[in-house]
C-alpha cells in the first residue's frame, strides 16, 4: 500500500491525467446509458405503464398501437378464448391539442374501456379520472388541472372535447409523444371531433387478463392459436417488441462494448508501460527480498484507486445532467446502472492490469547482480 502511494504521490501529474481519461469514459457511459433509457422510455413507456397483462394486436398491425385494429370478428375470438377473465377496448391515436389555450402541438391519447386495462398501472400524483372528460397526462408533459384541447378538423368554431388531466404518471409517453390516458367515451369523442366522418371507433388492441390458474405467457399461447389473425404479447413483450426498440438496443449496445474495450485497453496499457519504465527499480527489490505478491498487490492496489477515482469524477460530471431535460428525453439517475458499471469497469480494469503484473512476477533477482535486461 505505501509503496503504491508513494510511487503515486511521485507522479502525480502522469497518475491524475489517467484518472481524469477514466473519469470522461465513465461520464460517457452513463451518459449514453440515460440516454438509451430515457429514448426507449419514450417510446413505450405508455405500453409498460399500462395496466394490462396481454395486449392483443391485429397481425396487420406489426405491433404498433396506431397500425393495429381489431374487427367485431377477431374481438369475438378473442373473448371466446379459454382462460380469459375479462378483456376490454384499448385504442390509440396522435391529436393536434391545445394545453390551456397555448400554441398548438401533439398529444397522443390512449383510450381504455375497462379500469384495470390500459389505464396506468400507478399515479406518481393526482387521482383517476372518474369521467370521459378528465385524463391522466405524462409527468413529463402535463401537470394536474392542465386543460387539453382537442383541435378539430372541421369548420371554424366546431365543438371539440376539453379533458382536464386529474393524475400524472412517470415515464408514459408513447412514441416520444406527451401521452393522455383517457376513458374510452372522452377517447371516441376525441376521434370524432377529429374525423367527422367517422362512424364507429375500433379498438387498437385488446386488453386481456387471463383467469386465476392461468399464467400471462399461456394466456398468449392460446389467443395466438385460436386465431391466425390476433398478435397477442405480454406487457413486457409489447414493449420490448416494438418496432424500433431492438435496433436501438443494439445500437446502444455496440456502443457499450466499444466503451468495455477502451477501459482496459487504456488502464492495461498505461500500468504495462509503468512496469516497464521501473523494471530495473522492481529487479533491485526483487533483489534485496521484497515479494513478487507485494509487487503485485502494489500494482493492484494503484488500478484500484485510479478506475475507482475516474468513476467518482465520472458520476460526479454525470449526475448534474439528471436535473434537465434533453428535449422528449428524460435524463434518470439509475442506481442499478451506475454500480453495474462501476463494478465492470473496475473488473476489467483490475483484469487487464494482471497483463502487467505477470511482468513483475517474472523479475528474477539474480538479474540484479548479473547486469540482465529486468523485464
Amino acid at each position: 500500500m505505501f509503496l503504491a502511494l508513494r510511487e503515486m504521490s511521485r507522479a502525480r501529474v502522469r497518475f491524475g491525467l489517467l484518472i481524469c481519461a477514466v473519469g470522461l469514459l465513465v461520464f460517457l457511459i452513463l451518459t449514453q446509458q440515460a440516454i438509451q433509457g430515457g429514448l426507449i422510455t419514450g417510446f413505450v413507456g405508455a405500453l409498460r405503464q399500462q395496466s394490462a397483462p396481454v395486449l392483443v394486436y391485429s397481425v396487420d398491425g406489426e405491433r404498433t398501437l396506431q397500425g393495429s385494429v381489431i374487427d367485431p370478428g377477431l374481438e369475438a375470438k378473442i373473448r371466446g378464448v379459454g382462460g380469459v377473465a375479462e378483456a376490454g377496448w384499448v385504442g390509440q391515436s396522435t391529436f393536434t391539442v391545445r394545453v390551456d389555450g397555448g400554441a398548438e402541438s401533439d398529444a397522443a391519447l390512449i383510450g381504455y374501456e375497462h379500469s384495470g386495462l390500459g389505464d396506468p398501472s400507478r399515479l406518481s400524483s393526482g387521482r383517476r379520472p372518474v369521467g370521459p372528460t378528465e385524463v391522466v397526462g405524462s409527468a413529463a408533459d402535463f401537470t394536474v388541472g392542465s386543460r387539453v384541447r382537442i383541435v378539430p378538423s372541421g369548420p371554424a368554431g366546431a365543438t371539440s372535447p376539453v379533458f382536464t388531466v386529474v393524475g400524472l404518471v412517470k415515464d408514459a409517453q408513447i412514441q416520444v409523444t406527451p401521452t393522455l390516458f383517457v376513458p374510452w367515451a372522452g377517447y371516441e369523442a376525441a376521434v370524432k371531433a377529429a374525423n367527422p366522418d367517422a362512424t364507429t371507433v375500433l379498438p387498437s388492441v385488446i386488453a386481456a387478463r387471463p383467469t386465476s390458474g392461468v399464467s400471462d405467457t399461456e394466456l398468449v399461447r392460446r389467443i395466438n392459436a385460436a386465431s391466425p389473425d390476433a398478435d397477442a404479447l405480454t406487457r413486457s413483450q409489447a414493449a420490448s417488441d416494438t418496432p424500433g426498440v431492438a435496433q436501438v438496443q443494439q445500437s446502444f449496445q455496440l456502443i457499450f462494448l466499444l466503451y468495455g474495450l477502451v477501459v482496459p485497453l487504456v488502464t492495461g496499457l498505461f500500468f504495462l508501460i509503468i512496469t516497464f519504465q521501473k523494471a530495473a527499480a522492481l529487479t533491485l527489490l526483487r533483489a534485496i527480498g521484497a515479494r513478487s505478491g507485494a509487487l503485485v498487490r502494489s500494482l493492484l492496489v494503484q488500478v484500484v484507486l485510479v478506475v475507482g477515482g475516474g468513476i467518482v469524477i465520472g458520476i460526479a460530471l454525470f449526475a448534474p445532467l439528471t436535473l434537465i431535460q434533453l428535449g422528449a428525453i428524460t435524463i434518470r439517475f439509475d442506481p442499478g446502472a451506475v454500480l453495474f458499471w462501476s463494478v465492470g469497469l473496475l473488473v476489467l480494469g483490475v483484469a487487464s492490469a494482471l497483463v502487467a503484473a505477470r511482468r513483475v512476477l517474472a523479475i528474477d533477482p539474480l538479474e540484479a547482480t548479473t547486469g540482465g535486461g529486468g523485464l
